[in-house]
């Protein structure tokens, strides 16, 4: 058992796969001797070599069509864009090109590619460089979409992703890249669609996902401490697949649902599970769904007013307990 940063977890979850498939190879902006805009990938490029860890121009679409082509003549790409806010500048692979393939070659030619982001807010990079899109890919059907909290959830996740006959959108997350945790020695395979309860409850269920997972976790605790009311939390992890028989029994045992978000809140990734819950689980509710959500703004760079745009523990706190009564 190891302490690994969530950023060195990205890099073993990475050299895992690769020191396991010769056809796993990797690709970016600054991925190789530089180790990544955030030293995600760092000694990557020293164990596996040029061929196998490449540097790319500054083109999210050649980063993109490159892993596709090779994702289509039998390689397992992983490619990183920077930001997932330039997600946007190649969106058309991830919207038309990814996703179809499989399904238009009538199976005769698959995609298994991961595409791996810097994802969300909390380090003052601005409009453009903090949002949270995963909503933005959970909305195209051929896309698996997934978003570990935890550095264990990085390297199980990353494997599960690597070794699936689909594309799939690694999001990770910015501001948990320096987050600490305990990670097992040898072979470490997540499994994707499966969300994970990290603190039984009997009184409501908080789903969070990525950053809003700690978060969560300490507005829970203040909950059980201060108020007595006892929550169940579940981190998400995957939205595609998306675990509904966890979620759906937990609100059948709580009767209480409330979705943790950075995404802006209009069509957020809790706005379809609350369609969900209501579809399959109204009768299980003893109240409404309540979304605690970013607003619906372009995030600010000014660290006051970007902490409080996010959710944050103490509005988690404030609205559970004016939606508890």
């Amino acid at each position: 058992m190891a302490e690994l940063t969530y950023r060195d977890a990205v890099a073993r979850g990475i050299a895992q796969e690769m020191e396991r498939d010769e056809r796993v190879v990797f690709l970016g902006e600054d991925v190789a001797k530089a180790g990544g805009v955030f030293k995600a990938t760092v000694g990557l490029y020293d164990r596996f070599g040029p061929k196998r860890v490449r540097d790319t121009p500054i083109s999210e679409q050649a980063i993109l069509g490159a892993a596709m082509g090779a994702a289509m003549t039998g390689l397992r790409p992983i490619a990183e864009i920077m930001f997932s806010d330039f997600l946007a500048v190649c969106f058309d692979f991830i919207a038309n090109e990814f996703p179809k393939t499989r399904y238009m070659t009538n199976g005769q030619l698959g995609c298994p590619l991961v595409v791996r982001t810097g994802n969300g807010a909390g380090s003052r990079f601005g409009a453009q460089h903090s949002q949270s899109v995963e909503n933005w890919s959970m909305m195209i059907p051929g896309l698996k979409v997934v978003a570990p909290s935890s550095p264990v959830d990085v390297v199980g996740l990353m494997a599960a992703a690597v070794r699936d006959q689909n594309p799939v959108i690694f999001y990770e997350h910015k501001s948990l890249y320096a987050v600490k945790g305990e990670v097992p020695d040898g072979e470490i395979v997540d499994t994707l669609g499966t969300a994970r309860i990290l603190r039984p409850g009997r009184d409501c269920t908080i789903l969070a996902l990525a950053l809003m997972v700690p978060r969560a976790m300490e507005a829970a605790e203040t909950l059980s401490a201060e108020h007595g009311i006892d929550c169940e939390v579940i981190d998400v992890r995957s939205l595609v697949p998306l675990d509904t028989q966890t979620i759906l029994g937990s609100i059948a045992r709580t009767g209480r649902l409330f979705t943790v978000e950075e995404n802006p809140r209009l069509c957020g990734w809790g706005a379809e599970i609350a369609s969900i819950a209501a579809d399959e689980a109204f009768y299980d509710l003893d109240g409404p769904i309540v979304r605690i959500t970013t607003p619906h703004i372009p995030l600010p760079a000014a660290d006051n007013l970007e902490d409080i745009a996010l959710p944050n523990p103490r509005r988690i706190v404030e609205k559970i307990l004016r939606a508890m009564g």
